[in-house]
């Protein structure tokens, strides 16, 4: 790469005395949705009436007060959708929709056309205003632009003059405010709003980041820079339209607001041209995870999502933060085994303190499962909430290393990720269903008690048909109850001796479908210990099945 002076650093303004790294994020903006028309416009096949109709009930469904519904007089489609709207009466009467023109007389018109018989209008009108458009593309000096609007302006007002019983609002954004000298940005947005009049609603100026050139914290002085020398500031609702040609877009609408903007406009999930719009849905939950209402619901965030994709046909990346599939996931074994923790020992009205989990995901409609998932960077933390999670089973504290390590071979063996299905055919091959070198083929038990009352100890007699290592045994042995008795048993063969020196029990399953699962762990002669795990409808069949476990285990 050569750089010979092609590219320039970007000229910050000259702010002193700023007040915005100081303030705080206290309360959500005015939200409005650009989906329908910015969004709409970079999709490869831009949605139809009906797919645009199902999008913007979702927007409703939302909670979007203000919502772009498209570029009227740009296609047939875009009118007939407003028209719509408005004929079958689809808009609800606490949300505003909004419509985007250029400041030519024939498309003013056929806007304010397709907008007749609405209750509550924006009509947002645009022209660029940067040196290189002022250049290239209108071939006009600053004081020829600044004419140009103010004709412009005037032709929407005497456009809309024949609209009647409608609640009317004017937007105003100069295009590429961000690469447009600041002073003359202030100079034309004073003028818009003395044109439009003090007797209406406050005109809302938009300052489009069409094309993102900045670092954040220059774009907040930006900000701020023009809100303290428009003369006009009173009269208007200050409005951000960030682009993410840097990836910043977040970032610049976060310290944006802290500059003194009031409004935002974006899309669900970023979509837009080229790099994307601002993501709204980044935003909100960002103020949710610091104790703000964003006044949006994204409490069924996958829902949406899904439905984001179905009507656009863009896919979400697994990293998007808060909807992608991977956004709640850990892979790393030390994070597994932090969420993991917290997760069993919090209690549901602590303040949310989960380790590398910014938010709850239940509060957006997402479960617990894939939160962890199995490579072969994992450890026993995943291992051990999959288990749980998804099947049930709670092993001890103490035997989580050794499932960690038999779980993390066979990822690094097949390389790749394990499924929850992958994890729980590791713990049945090494744990459930082994039967060599120890095979149990059939244990009938006799139950000798006391005299009622008394003081005799109950009595088991266990006869075991077994085989170990390929002889094939037959023994009776007692004990103070079935697993005693088997320990007896398995004494009386040339398996090692051990002992059991842990031991452990939960049921899994409800009703009829109740098991018992059992873990013991067995310490030998020659001072090794094994893990053994045992599944059986009988409590005491379960820790014998434990014990044949141990015993067959092999790293």
């Amino acid at each position: 790469m050569k750089l010979a002076g092609k590219y320039r650093p970007y000229k910050a303004v000259s702010l002193e005395n700023r007040t915005w790294p100081s303030k705080k994020i206290e309360k959500a903006p005015v939200w409005c949705s650009v989906d329908l028309r910015d969004g709409n416009q970079a999709l490869e096949i831009p949605m139809g009436i009906e797919q645009k109709l199902e999008y913007f009930k979702m927007l409703v469904k939302t909670g979007f007060k203000q919502i772009e519904v498209g570029f009227p007089s740009s296609s047939d489609t875009e009118y007939e959708f407003v028209r719509r709207l408005i004929e079958d009466n689809l808009i609800p009467d606490d949300v505003t929709i909004q419509v985007l023109c250029p400041f030519r007389k024939e498309f003013i018109e056929k806007t304010v056309q397709s907008i007749k018989g609405a209750k509550n209008v924006i009509f947002h009108a645009y022209t660029a205003i940067s040196p290189a458009h002022r250049k290239y593309n209108f071939n006009k000096s600053e004081d020829e632009m600044f004419d140009f609007i103010k004709e412009g302006v005037h032709l929407v007002k005497d456009a809309v003059s024949s609209l009647k019983n409608v609640n009317l609002t004017f937007e105003f954004s100069p295009e590429c405010f961000s690469q447009t000298e600041p002073d003359y940005s202030v100079k034309i947005c004073d003028m818009v709003i003395k044109e439009w009049g003090k007797d209406r609603n406050k005109v809302i100026i938009n300052l489009p980041v069409t094309v993102e050139s900045s670092m954040p914290n220059q774009f907040a002085d930006l900000v701020e820079y023009f809100s303290s020398r428009l003369v006009a500031r009173s009269e208007c609702v200050l409005s951000l339209h960030n682009h993410n040609d840097r990836g910043e877009g977040v970032a610049d609408c976060e310290m944006g607001l802290l500059a003194g903007a009031e409004r935002v406009e974006g899309c669900l999930f970023g979509n837009g041209e080229r790099t994307g719009n601002l993501d709204i849905v980044n935003v909100a939950l960002n103020m949710y995870t610091q104790g703000i209402d964003p006044g949006l619901d994204f409490s069924n965030l996958m829902e949406l999502s899904e439905n984001f994709t179905r009507l656009t046909g863009m896919e979400l990346s697994g990293r998007l933060p808060y909807a992608g599939e991977l956004a709640f996931t850990s892979f790393s074994g030390s994070h597994q085994d932090a969420i993991n923790k917290a997760l069993k020992l919090r209690k549901d009205k602590d303040v949310w303190d989960v380790p590398y989990l910014i938010i709850d995901p239940h509060d957006i409609g997402r479960e617990y499962q894939g939160i962890i998932r199995i490579n072969s960077q994992s450890g026993k933390g995943g291992a051990a909430y999959i288990l749980e999670h998804e099947f049930g089973i709670i092993p001890p504290k103490a035997m989580l290393p050794v499932i960690g390590r038999e779980v993390k071979a066979r990822a690094d063996e097949l390389q790749k990720e394990l499924s929850p299905e992958d994890v729980y055919n590791v713990f049945s091959e090494k744990w459930l269903n082994t039967k060599y070198p120890l095979n149990v083929f059939e244990i009938t038990e006799k139950h000798i008690e006391g005299e009622r009352g008394g003081s005799g100890e109950e009595h088991v007699a266990a006869t075991a048909t077994i085989e170990y290592l390929g002889k094939r045994y037959v023994i009776t042995a007692s004990g103070n109850g079935p697993l005693d008795a088997f320990v007896a048993v398995m004494k009386r063969t040339s398996a090692p001796l051990f002992n059991i020196t842990s031991f452990h029990e939960h049921s899994i399953g409800t009703g009829s479908n109740t098991h018992a699962m059992a873990y013991v762990q067995l310490t030998f002669e020659d001072g090794t210990t094994k893990w053994g795990v045992g599944k059986s409808s009988n409590v005491g069949r379960a820790g014998i099945a434990a014990v044949v476990s141990a015993i067959n285990f092999e790293e």
